[in-house]
């Protein structure tokens, strides 16, 4: 990999444009060859659960479902904020492919451990 590229996602359901934009820049810097990570923060964490994304598709993008599925075969991972995680209840056996719930810590680490650019949707 040529370094890394984080994607910080705040929106999910309630605002589908910004993640499906998300997804797409996400997928464009992993076949960049780059060791991205999206990071699922607030609403956003419920798109890591199988079936959310399943409906939504804004029109002139793929269907989000596509995006993120091709963005973890690619191997993308999605690091799902742990608080936000908890603080909705959701089920951390029906996590999407590519998704791990983790604290801050893990976010920090892996933006820290060499140039890191980012984008905030």
């Amino acid at each position: 990999m040529s370094g890394k590229f984080l994607v910080n996602l705040t929106s999910g359901l309630d605002n589908t444009d910004k993640a499906t934009v998300a997804f797409v820049v996400a997928n464009a810097a992993v076949a960049s060859d780059k060791e991205v990570v999206v990071f699922l923060s607030t609403e956003a964490v419920r798109l890591s659960q199988l079936g959310v994304a399943d409906a939504v598709h804004e029109e002139g993008f793929a269907p989000l479902k596509e995006l993120m599925t091709n963005f973890a075969a690619a191997g993308g991972r999605m690091f799902v904020c742990s608080p936000c995680f908890k603080k909705r209840a959701l089920d951390e056996n029906a996590l999407v492919p590519g998704a791990a719930v983790v604290g801050g810590a893990k976010l920090v680490e892996f933006m820290t451990t060499s140039e890191c650019p980012s984008v905030s949707y």
